[in-house]
């Protein structure tokens, strides 16, 4: 299906850079269209396609070995064939660790962010304790916890949630800081509670910095769990398939593997997006995007 000369040809360098000058001039007539969302979408999607089309015919020009890198084809026939095996791994790692330590750590962070903003005190005790919990290696925390908690899902779990505790509480921490001087003077003049405030005024303007962090922890989430499962897992998970396939030389699959993680960051992250939209409509900093 390579439609370019062989390398060793004297036309296939000229040939290439006249595609890629085919390429380039399609992606900046799509992005001239318009600056709306959807056009931004399509000039991504384009300039994806293309991007998937030079890699299927360099490596089949260049004739690559596939443990070095599979074409696109061969990642696309290893998904549709190992298609159940991908989908026990993606609820172990995803539906199971994943989602159920960034729920926690999330959680854990803005509520600590709360206790922290109502008893500043907290802040010389709670911090410097958090900021340790985000400086500990994964490499290092990831068999303890697999020590800890056996080989299932719940060490997964643990490690999303000390990476995603501090960045959540940092955040909302400077979200809660983020309501002007002169609303929170109102508030006062009005007799306002903290409760009232808090809900009324100063939630409502973190939560660009909220969704900020929750953005943020879908991708650290997704990342420490299959980082975790290299170091102990039971026979599924898309981080045990990473690395047994691996070792098998089964570079397609693993390849898969890591397709399947990222298009499901790449959905988490862009319905964060969504619902911060949603949410916070009326934010500058939600209208400008």
């Amino acid at each position: 299906m390579n439609f370019l000369p062989e390398w060793s040809s004297p036309w296939f360098w000229p040939a290439l850079l006249a595609l890629v000058l085919v390429a380039a001039y399609s992606i900046y007539r799509i992005a001239a269209l318009g600056d709306s969302r959807w056009i931004g979408s399509l000039t991504a999607a384009v300039f994806g396609a293309w991007v998937l089309l030079f890699w299927e015919l360099l490596v089949h020009a260049l004739d690559v070995p596939r443990v070095l890198l599979p074409a696109p084809s061969l990642i696309a026939v290893a998904l549709v064939e190992h298609a159940p095996k991908l989908w026990g791994d993606f609820v172990q790692t995803v539906l199971k660790s994943v989602l159920t330590g960034w729920s926690l750590g999330c959680g854990l962070g803005f509520l600590c962010a709360l206790a922290i903003d109502q008893r500043p005190f907290l802040q010389r005790g709670l911090l410097p304790v958090a900021g340790l919990t985000s400086a500990v290696p994964l490499v290092g925390v990831a068999p303890i916890a697999v020590m800890w908690f056996g080989f299932e899902w719940p060490s997964k779990a643990a490690v999303v949630v000390l990476m995603t505790f501090f960045p959540m509480l940092v955040s909302t921490l400077a979200g809660l800081k983020a309501a002007g001087k002169l609303e929170r003077e109102l508030m006062y003049s009005y007799a306002a509670s903290y409760s009232r405030t808090l809900l009324a005024l100063r939630l409502p303007a973190a939560l660009p910095f909220i969704f900020a962090a929750l953005k943020v922890n879908a991708t650290l989430a997704l990342i420490g769990a299959i980082v975790a499962e290299f170091f102990g897992s039971p026979t599924m998970g898309l981080g045990f398939r990473i690395s047994t396939e691996s070792a098998r030389m089964n570079m397609p699959l693993v390849w898969s593997a890591i397709v399947v993680a990222a298009v499901t960051g790449s959905l988490v992250y862009a319905a964060l997006v969504l619902l911060e939209r949603r949410v916070a409509f009326w934010h500058p900093s939600v209208r400008a995007a």
